[in-house]
């Protein structure tokens, strides 16, 4: 499959195992969302005991699909999308960037159109999202490639939410 449609002049899109995108991702993650929103880092206030429940809890969920996609300039980590599995029929796309110096280019509609594809093959009805109820970068072009908004949330962690999905059957598009 074609990860990489339509991206500008060496760049490229390409699924990362955790290993591999995990470093990444924390590297860059903090500078592109505590600067624009609250977040409340909720387990720097837990007890040990209250970590170590949750990481049980975790650990016992078993193993869900994962997609991790990254994008990269001349073999630079400049963005990624990644996301999981909730049910048999449900993706969710936990969080998806570029970073500022590779904005304005059409990164983030070639990773989205990939993110897309790539779910569909694997068979996926629904894609959502969450985002900050502001981040119109992400929530315009979202809108544009036939995602609907569902809901909105308000997340003692993140503030104000928009939760915005995606149905592959277009039945199920028109009903929404």
């Amino acid at each position: 499959m074609n990860l990489s449609p339509t991206l500008p002049p060496g760049y490229e899109i390409r699924t990362m195992t955790a290993a591999e995108f995990e470093p990444l991702w924390d590297k860059h993650a903090p500078s592109i969302f505590d600067d624009n929103s609250q977040v409340f880092r909720v387990f720097q206030f837990l007890s040990e005991q209250e970590r170590s429940q949750s990481k049980e809890l975790r650990e016992g969920m078993g193993t869900f699909y994962s997609l991790r996609l990254g994008v990269f300039f001349k073999g630079e980590f400049v963005g990624w999308s990644a996301g999981h599995q909730e049910s048999t029929e449900t993706y969710y796309m936990r969080n998806s960037a570029i970073l500022p110096e590779h904005r304005k280019k059409g990164l983030y509609t070639c990773l989205l159109k990939s993110s897309l594809d790539f779910l569909r093959e694997k068979g996926f009805q629904k894609i959502y999202s969450r985002h900050l109820a502001l981040n119109n970068s992400v929530i315009i072009p979202k809108l544009k490639a036939g995602f609907v908004i569902t809901s909105l949330e308000v997340n003692d962690v993140f503030g104000v939410l928009v939760h915005l999905s995606y149905y592959q059957n277009p039945l199920r598009r028109k009903m929404l």
